[in-house]
């Protein structure tokens, strides 16, 4: 599983021309499943994403993390994270997991988010969406699964 992690001023989710849902301050977190992914998976970047030590303390300095800075989050489903350039210049995405799969770790990660009390925002999961954000520092923070495996 990875993630595209950033903290945001604001960020919103527009499918065909209707904002869907939107979030203020926080974190965006653009969610790749591959085929091969377990709850374990999800777990780790659960974990990690809530974790993340890039809100500013007093001082200014990134000191707190997402549970303990009433921050809110949008999730939004993202397939291309398992786009492979490498040959040529169409991407595959072969690694990428099937809708099935897809969509129950995707939304298993906003249940989660949900039932731990954050305040949750989230895309259309197969949908063609605009992702509208202001990248707050800029932040951006790449996760994988796999690399702790």
């Amino acid at each position: 599983m990875r993630a595209v992690v950033q903290r945001v001023q604001s960020a919103k989710v527009v499918v065909a021309g209707e904002t869907v849902s939107e979030i203020g301050y926080g974190l965006m977190v653009l969610l790749g499943v591959e085929k091969e992914d377990t709850d374990v998976d999800l777990d780790y970047i659960y974990k990690k994403v809530t974790g993340l030590r890039v809100f500013d303390d007093a001082n200014g300095v990134m000191n707190i993390s997402f549970k303990d800075s009433g921050a809110e989050l949008l999730v939004v489903s993202q397939f291309t994270l398992y786009g492979d350039a490498r040959k040529g210049h169409r991407p595959s995405y072969i690694r990428a997991a099937g809708f099935d799969d897809g969509i129950r770790f995707y939304e298993a990660f906003i249940e989660r988010a949900q039932a731990e009390g954050y305040h949750v925002g989230t895309g259309r999961y197969g949908a063609d969406m605009d992702v509208h954000l202001v990248n707050h520092g800029p932040v951006t923070i790449l996760l994988d699964s796999r690399r702790e495996f």
